[in-house]
C-alpha cells in the first residue's frame, strides 16, 4: 500500500482523504473523499449539487478527462418556464450580476465523473469515500474564512429567499455566520449515506433526483427528471502540451478554461519571458490581453469552441499573439501517491443558488445564472448542451516525476496556473514558492481594461492599461492546490495561501 498527500481548499477536506488513504485507498479514492467533503462543508463556495472535472494520469497510463460539468435543462419545461430566476447583484469581487433560484440550476454532473473516476482507478467500496463527509456533516463543521468572506456579500441575496437556506447560515438575530462557526445541515448526512448506498444512480434516476426535479419544477424551474436521467459523464482526450520538459494534459473544448492556460503559457515562453522582472511581467501583461480578449471574444458559444481553440493554440504554439488581438466560486482538490498515480479535481456551483429542496440539505448550483459564460443569453441553450467553464484540472509528468495541480478562480483560474507551469517547469521554482507567488491579471473591470495585480510585482501601467492593486495573497486571485510525487517515493502535496487550504498525507 502506497502512501497519499492530498492538497485541498480546506484542511478538513485534506484530512478526509488522508483518512481514506490510511484505510488502503489511493490517490483516485483520496480525491473523491475529499472533495465529496468539500461540496458538503464550503456553502457558498460550493454546494453539493455541484459540476465539475476530473483529470486522471494513472501511474504507467493514460491521461484523462472526465467531464462532469452543468448541462442544460429544460426537455420537458413548459416555455414560460424559461427566464424563470431572481436576478441579484454581489458586491464580491467589485460587483457581479447574477441569477439565482431554482431557475438558474443546472444539471449537476460531478457524482457521475467522481464514480467514472473510482470505477476506473479507486481501490475501496464506493460507500467508504462518503464517510468523512457524513461524520463531518453530522458533527457539524466549522465554517471556512474564505467560505465566511463570501457569505457576507452573498448571505442576503443568495441565501435569503428561501427559509431552508437562511436558517442554516444565520444566527437567530439574523446575522450571517462568520469563520469558525459551527454549521449543521439537516438532511444532508442521511442524503449522502443515500448516495453512498445507491452509487450516483441514486441521483440521476433515484429518489433524490425525483426529490429534486419535484421541488425545481415546482418553482418554475427547468430541471426535470429527464434531464437527469439523460446526463452522462464524458470522457475527453486532454488537451496536450510541452512546457520546459514537462509532458502537461489539461481540460479540452468545451470547456475552454484549458486551451486558455495553455495559450498563455506557450505565447509567454515564445514571447521570452524568464521571469518576474518589468520587461517580464510587460510581456506577460501583453500576452494576458490578448489571449484573454480572445476568450471573450471567440470562445463562449458551444457550437464554435472546438474551431476557434484550433486556431488559438495554432497562434500560440507558433508565438503570434499579434494574431489574437482585435467566474465564480469554485474550488480544487489535487492528489498524488507513491504508485505514481496522480489526480485533480475542480468543482463550482457558481455562485451558488439558495434552493435546497426540502428535506434533502442538498444545496444546488446556479450554473445558469453565470451571465458572462451565457452569451446566447439566459436560458438560451438548447436542452443537454454542456456550459462553458473556465476549469482546467491539469495533470503533467516528466522522467521519474508527476504533477497534478488546478485552482479555483473564475477567469483568474487561466492566469493563475499559467503563472504556476511557467514557475514551476520554465524557472524551476520550488512548488510551494510557485503557488505562492504574487500573482497579475488583465481583466476588464467596471467597463475598463486593467491590470489587478498582488504586492512586490513590478507592475506598471502599460499599453494604456491602468492598474487594481489588492492586498498580498488576496482570495480574488483564486486557489490552487497541487500534489506531486516522484519515483523514489517523495510526495508534496502544496495548498494555496489565498483559501487557507490544507494539506494532509495519509497511507
Amino acid at each position: 500500500m502506497g502512501r497519499v498527500t492530498v492538497a485541498a481548499g480546506s484542511q478538513l477536506a485534506a484530512d478526509a482523504g488522508a483518512a481514506t488513504a490510511d484505510a488502503g485507498g489511493n490517490a483516485i479514492d483520496a480525491a473523491v473523499a475529499a472533495v465529496l467533503t468539500t461540496l458538503c462543508t464550503e456553502p457558498g463556495i460550493v454546494a453539493p449539487g455541484a459540476c465539475g472535472f476530473v483529470a486522471l494520469h494513472p501511474a504507467g497510463g493514460e491521461a484523462v478527462l472526465i467531464d462532469g460539468y452543468a448541462e442544460m435543462p429544460g426537455r420537458s419545461a413548459p416555455p414560460e418556464s424559461f427566464g424563470s430566476g431572481r436576478a441579484v447583484r454581489l458586491d464580491y469581487g467589485g460587483g457581479i450580476d447574477t441569477i439565482v433560484g431554482y431557475g438558474s440550476v443546472a444539471v449537476p454532473g460531478i457524482y457521475a465523473a467522481l464514480e467514472e473516476a473510482w470505477r476506473r482507478h479507486g481501490r475501496l467500496p464506493w460507500r467508504y469515500l462518503f464517510e468523512p463527509a457524513i461524520s463531518a456533516v453530522r458533527a457539524g463543521f466549522p465554517l471556512t474564512g474564505p467560505a465566511a468572506e463570501y457569505l457576507a456579500f452573498a448571505h442576503e441575496a443568495v441565501f435569503g429567499w428561501q427559509a431552508e437556506s437562511w436558517s442554516v447560515l444565520h444566527h437567530a438575530d439574523g446575522t450571517p455566520y462568520r469563520a469558525g462557526d459551527i454549521v449543521t445541515v439537516p438532511h444532508l448526512a442521511d442524503t449522502l449515506e443515500y448516495l453512498g448506498a445507491e452509487g450516483a444512480a441514486g441521483l440521476y434516476q433515484g429518489d433524490l433526483g425525483t426529490a429534486i426535479a419535484a421541488a425545481v419544477t415546482a418553482d418554475g424551474g427547468l430541471l426535470g427528471r429527464d434531464d437527469l436521467a439523460a446526463y452522462r459523464a464524458r470522457l475527453r482526450r486532454p488537451l496536450h502540451i510541452g512546457l520546459g520538459g514537462w509532458a502537461v494534459d489539461t481540460n479540452p473544448a468545451p470547456a475552454v478554461g484549458g486551451s486558455t492556460m495553455a495559450a498563455v503559457a506557450l505565447l509567454a515562453v515564445a514571447a521570452g519571458w524568464s521571469g518576474w522582472r518589468a520587461e517580464d511581467v510587460a510581456t506577460l501583461v501583453r500576452v494576458q490581453r490578448a489571449v484573454l480578449d480572445y476568450r471573450r471574444r471567440r470562445l463562449t458559444a458551444p457550437d464554435e469552441v472546438t474551431d476557434n481553440i484550433a486556431e488559438l493554440l495554432d497562434a500560440a504554439r507558433l508565438g503570434e499573439a499579434g494574431r489574437l488581438l482585435s467566474s465564480p466560486s469554485t474550488s480544487h482538490c489535487s492528489t498524488a501517491d507513491t504508485e505514481g498515480n496522480v489526480c485533480g479535481v475542480t468543482v463550482s456551483a457558481g455562485y451558488g443558488s439558495g434552493a435546497m429542496p426540502p428535506g434533502t440539505g442538498f444545496w444546488l448550483n446556479n450554473s445558469l445564472g453565470e451571465l458572462e459564460l451565457h452569451p446566447t443569453g439566459y436560458h438560451g441553450l438548447a436542452p443537454g448542451t454542456r456550459l462553458i467553464s473556465n476549469m482546467a484540472p491539469t495533470t503533467a509528468r516528466r522522467e521519474g516525476a508527476a504533477l497534478a495541480i488546478g485552482s479555483a478562480g473564475a477567469d483568474r483560474i487561466t492566469t493563475t496556473l499559467s503563472a504556476i507551469l511557467l514557475n514551476t517547469m520554465v524557472l524551476e521554482m520550488p512548488l510551494e514558492r510557485a503557488v505562492s507567488h504574487p500573482r497579475i491579471h488583465v481583466e476588464v473591470f467596471e467597463g475598463t481594461e486593467l491590470i489587478a495585480h498582488e504586492p512586490d510585482i513590478p507592475v506598471e501601467p502599460i499599453d494604456g492599461l491602468g492598474t487594481r492593486p489588492f492586498a498580498p495573497h488576496s482570495m480574488y486571485f483564486g486557489g490552487a492546490q497541487a500534489a506531486f510525487t516522484d519515483e523514489e517515493g517523495g510526495l508534496l502535496g502544496v495548498a494555496d495561501p489565498r483559501r487557507n487550504g490544507g494539506v494532509a498525507t495519509g497511507g
